[in-house]
């Protein structure tokens, strides 16, 4: 593997690490697609820096556990807004 790809890999894994970032957040950060945030952090990262690796892994599981809770918040805002706006357009 080249060694760009490999100092790309843990610059991604030290940035979710120091922070707690998403795949997402970590993809728009860098400038990257989610798909290759993952497999660097998910596949490459494991083989070049163990170490690193078990704390990304800490912090990606626990963003997966919580998806579902984030997605119902973020659903349950939207339609508090569009009700909110509903309401100001009949008064």
């Amino acid at each position: 593997m080249r060694q760009e790809i490999q100092d790309r890999c843990v610059r991604l894994g030290q940035y979710i690490a120091r922070t707690g970032a998403t795949v997402r957040q970590t993809a728009e950060c860098f400038g990257m697609s989610k798909s290759s945030v993952h497999k660097d952090v998910h596949e490459r990262l494991r083989s070049i820096h163990p170490g690193l690796y078990a704390e990304v892994r800490e912090i990606l599981d626990y963003h997966h556990a919580v998806r579902h809770l984030r997605g119902g918040a973020a659903t349950r805002m939207r339609w508090r807004r569009i009700r909110q706006q509903m309401r100001q357009r009949t008064n």
